[in-house]
């Protein structure tokens, strides 16, 4: 009788691992922002206006990055983006040689920066840009905002194969996406990258061919948070009445399936 419960009781325990996945989610990042100060263990400051080498951070924005423009408060990373006389300031901070890893679930909860001008930002990039160079590295863009088309959310992916104006991506409209804190996620794997915003599936790309021109996916990247001001793609306008802009990010978690 006491094997025949031990049966029932491990055939229970299987079910519920099978019916709710948590046994099987392994959480190999996890970053809620709590504290006074940035945890530099997983992010670095990456300032500067991105010369010499690609004036405007290769997208002819116009803001000079700064860690003064960072802080961890009340829960949330915050980024200030402000204009002083006739400069744009903001911040940004990376995960480079830190926090790097190949394959999961990207999850990242967001209250927008807006207004015309503004382009926040959670992306990704391949950790071995410093050898190959961008594009080869691969970029996934999770979360793209431009203040100039309120209501709409950008994901997409550059590969040597399509970048800069690429053609993997997807515009989504999202009703009052502006307002309050939003959940943006992304489910990569050696075979696809799946987005998600409050848990709608918004775009998932698959490749042509699983090369490196067209998915240079299959290695480690690491994260980018940052609100640029105006350059190509977030301007080339900019409304000097909304400053100071705030982007907060509550938290970023990083599952895989065992």
């Amino acid at each position: 009788m006491k094997e025949f419960s031990k049966l029932v009781l491990s055939c229970g325990l299987l079910l519920g691992i099978v019916l709710t996945g948590k046994a099987q989610e392994k959480v190999i990042f996890e970053e809620d922002f709590n504290g006074d100060s940035l945890d530099m263990s997983s992010w670095s400051y990456e300032e500067g206006d991105g010369c010499p080498d690609i004036c405007g951070w290769g997208n002819n924005e116009r803001q000079v990055y700064d860690r003064e423009f960072v802080e961890v408060k009340d829960g949330n990373l915050v980024i200030t983006a402000v204009k002083k006389a006739d400069e744009y300031y903001s911040g940004k901070i990376i995960s480079k040689d830190k926090v790097e890893f190949k394959y999961g679930v990207i999850e990242v909860r967001a209250k927008l920066g807006t207004g015309k001008g503004i382009w926040p930002a959670f992306w990704m990039l391949g950790a071995d840009i410093s050898e190959v160079g961008w594009p080869a590295c691969g970029e996934i863009d999770i979360l793209e905002y431009v203040g100039k088309e309120p209501g709409m959310v950008f994901t997409s992916l550059h590969t040597p194969a399509s970048h800069g104006e690429t053609i993997n991506t997807k515009k989504t409209r999202i009703e009052d996406i502006e307002e309050g804190f939003h959940t943006y996620k992304a489910e990569w794997t050696k075979d696809y990258v799946e987005f998600f915003v409050d848990g709608n599936q918004v775009y998932r790309f698959t490749p042509e061919k699983y090369d490196d021109e067209h998915y240079p996916f299959r290695k480690d990247f690491y994260f980018l948070i940052n609100m640029a001001v105006g350059g190509t793609f977030g301007g080339p306008e900019v409304d000097d009445s909304i400053f100071p802009v705030k982007y907060y990010i509550d938290h970023i978690k990083v599952t895989r399936s065992n």
